[in-house]
C-alpha cells in the first residue's frame, strides 16, 4: 500500500480496509491479520493500525473479540457500502452537479453515457 499526504495514515488504513471488505477480500465474520501482522504488513507503527482499527469497531465494522483477535462485523460489508454511499452523495455529487451545469451535461446525456458504460463492462466481461 503507498500512503499519500493528503491524509493522515490511520485514515488511509481504514478506507483500505473498507476496500477490502467491499471487494469481500475480507468476509464477514472472518479473524482479520492482529494489529502487529498489520502493521508489518504495511510498514506502519502499531499504533497507527490501533487507531484505524478502534475508529473501524465504532462504526461497527470490525470487532474486537478479547484474546482472540479482531474480526470483521456480520454486517460489515452494508455497513462500508452505507457509508461509502453517503460520502459519494454529500462529497463527489455536487461536484460532478456544478461540473454538469458548467458544460451544458443533461440527465438525459448522463444515461446515455452510463448504458454505453454497461454495455462496455458487459462485453468486456464476456471477452474474459
Amino acid at each position: 500500500m503507498q500512503f499519500n499526504n493528503s491524509s493522515p495514515i490511520y485514515v488511509q488504513i481504514t478506507q483500505y480496509i473498507h476496500d477490502l471488505i467491499i471487494n469481500t477480500a475480507w468476509v464477514e465474520e472472518e479473524r482479520i491479520p492482529s494489529v502487529r501482522d498489520m502493521a508489518m504488513q504495511l510498514e506502519v507503527n502499531p499504533n497507527t493500525v490501533i487507531r484505524a482499527y478502534s475508529i473501524l469497531q465504532d462504526e461497527g465494522i470490525l470487532e474486537n473479540q478479547r484474546g482472540i483477535g479482531y474480526f470483521t462485523a456480520k454486517d460489515a460489508r452494508t455497513l462500508v457500502l452505507k457509508k461509502k454511499r453517503e460520502q459519494f452523495i454529500r462529497r463527489e455529487l455536487p461536484n460532478l452537479f456544478a461540473s454538469m451545469r458548467t458544460l451544458g451535461i443533461t440527465l438525459e446525456d448522463i444515461e446515455t453515457y452510463f448504458l454505453l458504460f454497461k454495455k462496455e463492462q458487459n462485453d468486456h466481461e464476456i471477452e474474459s
